[in-house]
C-alpha cells in the first residue's frame, strides 16, 4: 500500500481517515486527507491560503515515525506521486527513505503553514 494515499479531488472540505488493510504497518496505521482550495480557505482560517493551487493536504500516522503531513496539487493523486512535506516529520521521512517530492512545488513564497499543518493533524486525529 502506498504511503500517500489519496481520495477523489473534490472543492470543499471533506475529511477522511481509513485504517489501513496493509498489515505489514501494524494496526494503528491511518491515513487521511483534507480538499483545499483557495476560495474556501478563508472561511474556516486566519492565514492567508499558502498554495499556489487547489489541492490536498495529506497525513499519514506510522506509530513509529508520527504524523506526516504533506501537499498535493490536484491531478496528482497517484499511488506513486510524493507531495511536498509540510511538517518536520514529513521532510525526516522522505530523507531517511531517500526520497523527494516529485509533484510541482506549490507553496507560495513566505506563506505560514501552521495552520495546513494543522488541518492534516486533525485529518489523522478524526
Amino acid at each position: 500500500m502506498s504511503r500517500w494515499l489519496i481520495g477523489t479531488v473534490l472543492f470543499s472540505s471533506v475529511t477522511a481517515c481509513t485504517p489501513s488493510q496493509d498489515r505489514s504497518y501494524a494496526s494503528k496505521f491511518v491515513s487521511g486527507n483534507t480538499v483545499v482550495h483557495e476560495v474556501f480557505w478563508g472561511v474556516d482560517h486566519k492565514t492567508p491560503y499558502p498554495f499556489t493551487t487547489s489541492g490536498e493536504i495529506l497525513c499519514v500516522y506510522y506509530p513509529d515515525f508520527g504524523i506526516e503531513v504533506y501537499f498535493e496539487p490536484a491531478g496528482y493523486s497517484k499511488d506513486s506521486s510524493i507531495g511536498t512535506p509540510l511538517n518536520k516529520a514529513a521532510a525526516k521521512a522522505l530523507k531517511r527513505d531517500g526520497m523527494k517530492p516529485n509533484v510541482p512545488y506549490s507553496i507560495k513564497k513566505g506563506a505560514d503553514l501552521s495552520e495546513a499543518v494543522e488541518v492534516g493533524l486533525r485529518a489523522c486525529g478524526e
